[in-house]
């Protein structure tokens, strides 16, 4: 059986309306992930008492643990000793589970870029009058963001791609309608290659917006 160039074709604008629902997941989970990254980065930076130890454990765990096994630990096992997630649904487990793996990575390119920013710029922030908080909000987070943007945008390209996992949990995204269509064709190389080709389509595109807002922070900045 020789390979159906035809057949794979056909599957691309079947599986292209799976992708909403897997960009949809990945943003959500990309926006929650940022958020949790700022606190965990700020709570990190500023070695809050008890809250830095378990973040420190926190990091450790998502970070050297698989995602699938996450997202395995967090629909199927944790309902059984928390009756009160028994009704979570997949695609929101899933959002969860990316949401909490991708955190602790962008945490640490946060910290990274926090600590990145001159120290004078903070001193001299200080000896206006300005408060801690107001220095962090109105002088150190914009510079650290055009420094973390390259590493953050990595890390929700990645995000785009892992989205493949939710599959397991049962959710229809792209991969899921790809499996099916393979199982009932038999046509396993054709079906997946098709996914490949719309990821790589997806991260080609992110990756040239990426491009086009580094180059509009650095003109901004250099201004």
């Amino acid at each position: 059986m020789g390979f159906d160039f035809d057949y794979m074709l056909s599957l691309i604008p079947i599986l292209l309306k799976y992708l909403p629902t897997t960009l949809l997941m990945a943003s959500i989970g990309a926006i929650f992930a940022l958020l949790l990254g700022l606190i965990i980065a700020l709570i990190r930076i500023y070695k809050l008492p008890l809250l830095n130890p378990l973040i420190q454990l926190y990091i450790s765990f998502f970070r050297g643990t698989p995602l699938l096994v996450q997202l395995f630990l967090l629909y199927y096992g944790l309902p059984q000793v928390l009756p009160n997630l028994v009704g979570l649904d997949a695609f929101n487990a899933a959002v969860i589970g990316l949401s909490l793996h991708f955190a602790a990575y962008m945490a640490e390119s946060i910290r990274a870029a926090i600590l990145g920013v001159d120290r004078s710029q903070r001193e001299a922030s200080l000896s206006i009058g300005m408060t801690e908080s107001q220095t962090m909000w109105r002088i150190i987070l914009p510079q650290a963001s055009r420094i973390a943007l390259p590493s953050l945008m990595n890390y929700f390209i990645d995000m785009i791609k892992s989205t493949s996992l939710a599959f397991t949990l049962g959710v229809p995204e792209i991969m899921a309608k790809a499996q099916m269509e393979a199982s009932s064709s038999f046509k396993f190389f054709e079906a997946f290659l098709a996914v490949a080709i719309i990821y790589w389509g997806v991260v080609i595109v992110l990756t040239r917006l990426q491009q086009l807002a580094e180059t509009r922070l650095d003109r901004a900045y250099v201004r």
